[in-house]
């Protein structure tokens, strides 16, 4: 028999606190959890099942899959009507006003959970779950350490991969191998159905230079039309940038990390767009603090953008994203996202990864991109890794 709660006591508490603490500031009196990033958020593991939260009070582990976990309050069920009729005979109240995860349920699967509270008001708990998830523990932060170490080795050992007459489908697999022998995990989780991803992205030349339908920093064609994003299959050719922006999940919280490398030499536009991208982030790790707002952090980016006569190819070039940074952890696409219309403000303990690309027609894609964690003191990079560009050969 194993343990359900993969965590230490005191982590446990630590992380079940801060929810339930958004929960009464927001009314909600439970929330029924099914996601598995935020089951791992709340117990370490992911399983089939529910996790129910009160604002006061212990949780109740719903499990349908694995069999065989054990611990307080482990209850195992066949289907979700199980639950109000523990929770009764438990005498555990629902209360008033219960939590779902609207923003990523199947709506037959809410409709269903909705008909099980009848005495009860259901409203949206994405929202303070994304709250929530978006400021880590020391021991959260820690598991993204490890990432970063480890998503920096493989990085290091790019250029010893490349061989002339390559393509940029080829280099991707031998990263991704290389990867997966150092330990990553290979799923590289994103919330929401709107984006799709195997491990992340190799974009050489010209291809970067191509819109997808995905809400990503850059592009590429794909190889096929069912996903169109990133390597395309053609030859890295000599005097074009490759952008690699490969998963760092390790320790089931990753990192981001791009680093662009060079076969040959590059134009003068394409090197002072790579240093404008250095110095952005550099005057990130100052500026980003808790309380900050995350669109002045963007519009600090976008001046020294401007500043440098650089803003047509800034964050793409035929097809712009809209953002320079996004929260990440057990997910890619976490809160805060730093953006121009973003509301969100800074808090210690977020996790961000800072982007400022730049689309070269005809050379590729340049610019850095790291993981920062938000300390009173500035933001500190979690993936210390060369941002120069590194030649191939």
């Amino acid at each position: 028999m194993e343990q359900l709660i993969l965590l230490s006591e005191s982590e446990a508490r630590l992380r079940i606190g801060r929810l339930q603490a958004l929960m009464r500031r927001d009314g909600m009196d439970s929330i029924l959890v099914s996601d598995n990033a935020n089951l791992l958020a709340l117990c370490g593991r992911v399983y089939s099942g529910y996790a129910w939260i009160p604002a006061e009070g212990d949780p109740v582990w719903f499990v349908r899959r694995p069999v065989e976990l054990e611990g307080e309050n482990v209850v195992y069920v066949h289907k979700p009507e199980n639950i109000p009729t523990y929770l009764t005979e438990a005498s555990i109240p629902t209360g008033h006003t219960i939590g779902l995860e609207y923003d990523v349920t199947a709506y037959s699967t809410t409709v269903r959970l909705m008909g099980l509270f009848t005495d009860a008001k259901t409203v949206n708990a994405s929202g303070i779950l994304r709250e929530w998830r978006s400021v880590k523990t020391p021991e959260q932060v820690e598991l993204m350490r490890q990432s970063g170490v480890k998503h920096a080795e493989v990085y290091k050992r790019v250029p010893g991969l490349f061989r002339i007459g390559m393509t940029d489908h080829e280099l991707q697999v031998e990263i991704e191998r290389l990867s997966r022998l150092e330990g990553c995990l290979g799923v590289f989780r994103i919330s929401g159905p709107s984006m799709e991803l195997f491990m992340g992205n190799v974009i050489s030349g010209q291809n970067a230079d191509n819109p997808t339908p995905y809400d990503f920093a850059m592009g590429g064609a794909g190889l096929d039309p069912s996903l169109p994003v990133g390597a395309n299959g053609e030859e890295i050719l000599e005097h074009t940038a490759v952008m690699v922006d490969l998963n760092g999940n390790f320790t089931g919280y990753m990192t981001d990390m791009t680093r662009v490398f060079s076969f040959g030499e590059l134009p003068a536009l394409a090197l002072e767009a790579h240093q404008c991208s250095i110095d952005i982030c550099h005057a990130f790790m100052k500026e980003a603090r808790p309380g900050v707002e995350a669109k002045d952090l963007y519009a600090m980016a976008e001046t020294m953008v401007r500043d440098s006569s650089l803003e047509r190819y800034f964050m793409g070039h035929r097809q712009h994203a809209g953002f320079v940074g996004h929260g990440i952890g057990i997910e890619v696409n976490e809160l805060p996202v730093i953006a121009p219309r973003s509301r969100n403000i800074l808090n210690e303990g977020n996790t961000i990864a800072l982007e400022p690309k730049f689309v070269i027609p005809k050379v590729g894609a340049v610019g850095v991109e790291n993981t920062y964690l938000i300390t009173s003191g500035g933001a500190e990079c979690l993936t210390v890794c060369s941002e120069e560009i590194i030649s191939l050969v």
